[in-house]
């Protein structure tokens, strides 16, 4: 069982991206998947996380109205969209699947962890 992310990169300031997570191994469509981010120095926090049902839930203020989780059930992938982003955001983002069905913001509940994908919002 495998995770992937994709779509990050540099972006300046005020900027948007989208990353991805895909799988394989098993049907993404099916699991509760959160996003997570880790920047050098600190401890991971949770980002965002959709459910199997498809309710989402956000877990930091300041990520609140920028970033939106979503599924795209036709490539069975879960999305993170960032807009407005700032230097703060800058990390290792990293999703993740919790097989119970409701969502958490505690990184020891998730069971399946992808490599990450570097995020960096410089001028």
């Amino acid at each position: 069982l495998h995770l992937m992310e994709s779509g990050g990169g540099l972006v300046h300031p005020g900027g948007s991206l989208r990353l991805s997570c895909a799988a394989s191994g098993f049907t993404l469509n099916d699991q509760t998947v959160g996003w997570f981010r880790q920047a050098p120095g600190k401890e991971p926090e949770g980002v965002s996380c959709i459910s199997k049902s498809g309710g989402s839930t956000d877990y930091a203020d300041s990520m609140k109205g920028r970033f939106t989780v979503g599924r795209d059930y036709a490539k069975d992938a879960v999305y993170l969209e960032m807009n407005d982003l700032r230097v703060e955001d800058t990390a290792l983002y990293y999703c993740a699947v919790r097989i119970p069905s409701d969502c958490s913001g505690n990184v020891r509940l998730y069971h399946y962890w992808g490599k990450g994908t570097q995020v960096t919002v410089s001028s």
